[in-house]
């Protein structure tokens, strides 16, 4: 159960630890958004931190073919390989460090597997996937993919701290990823005592403490590793790490309409996943070439349909 907190002070909004989820093989993750107590960031609408986990010769992450609409999702990995493959034809193998960005607009289909030499040998797996949902005018766009190598992603080091621009627009740099929102989503390392300033460019923002501890200026309490800490709209926000902490710094601008989420579908829609859904069953969605695999639509829980 996710655990969250509302505090008295000005800068913190909201706290969540995210609950662990067993994805299947033992592969296991923190799923920060969303939750009951918060669906979204900005456009962020779905961040599962994974890892590091490791895995013995044989294993290993394997997700087959599944479908997308109305979001981009992007894979960002601090160890381990992924091999993304998708229906629009698109194969890549991501690797530390580097982004992959799949748009899939009015519908995609990809798997993620393990390569099968990191597979025969095992390995580790240590990252976050993120998911964006779309401006409502680019929910039924054309799919789209691309991958962004590490060194092409703006860098600043400076003061004992180190970031990385993944995404989007921070700190004065743009992140070559083709974003449809103003957001920003950043890897910052930080040495013992360095202090953080956090942008105010973006109306909602959050920090997911990957390791180490934070302070947050202002701010009564500390903030430690795996917990995903809100601020509050338009504070200033100043993070000062206890020993050495790695984090992300996420944000975006609230969308004016309400986004609905079920399964692998997003949209402002209800009736917009339902036509996904009927489309999966039936498999009116187009496939990957080479794969005969696929993950069945789930059942409705009951009582529940699209979550909002």
């Amino acid at each position: 159960m996710t655990i969250s907190s509302a505090t008295s002070d000005t800068t913190v909004e909201q706290v969540l630890l995210p609950p662990v989820r067993d994805l299947g093989d033992g592969f296991k993750v923190r799923r920060a958004l969303p939750s009951a107590r918060r669906r979204m960031v900005g456009p962020f609408i779905f961040l599962d931190h994974f890892g590091p986990v490791v895995f013995h010769a044989g294993a290993g992450p394997c997700v087959r073919p599944h479908p997308h609409i109305g979001l981009s999702t992007l894979t960002y990995l601090l160890e381990g390989e992924i091999i993304h493959r998708d229906s629009a034809g698109h194969i890549e193998t991501i690797r530390p460090g580097d982004v992959n960005w799949m748009t899939a607009g009015r519908g995609i289909v990809h798997s993620e597997r393990t390569p099968p030499k990191v597979q025969a040998q095992g390995g580790t797996m240590f990252g976050q996937q993120i998911w964006l949902a779309l401006p409502k005018a680019l929910e039924d766009m054309a799919p789209d993919f691309s991958n962004h190598a590490q060194r092409a992603l703006p860098r600043v080091s400076s003061d004992g701290l180190s970031l990385t621009v993944v995404a989007g627009e921070a700190f004065g740099h743009r992140s070559p990823v083709p974003v449809y929102s103003d957001l920003m989503y950043v890897n910052v390392v930080l040495d013992a005592g360095a202090r953080l300033q956090v942008p105010a460019d973006h109306i909602e923002r959050a920090a997911f403490v990957i390791s180490g501890e934070i302070e947050v200026a202002g701010q009564s309490g500390i903030f430690g590793e795996t917990q995903l800490v809100a601020f509050r709209p338009g504070a200033e926000i100043l993070l000062q790490a206890r020993g050495p902490s790695h984090l992300m710094l996420l944000g975006g601008e609230p969308f004016p309409e309400k986004r609905y989420i079920y399964w692998n579908f997003v949209s402002s829609s209800k009736d917009r996943i339902e036509q996904a859904k009927d489309d999966w069953r039936h498999g009116r969605f187009a496939e990957i070439a080479g794969e005969t695999e696929f993950i069945p639509l789930p059942p409705d829980p009951p009582g529940v349909r699209i979550a909002g």
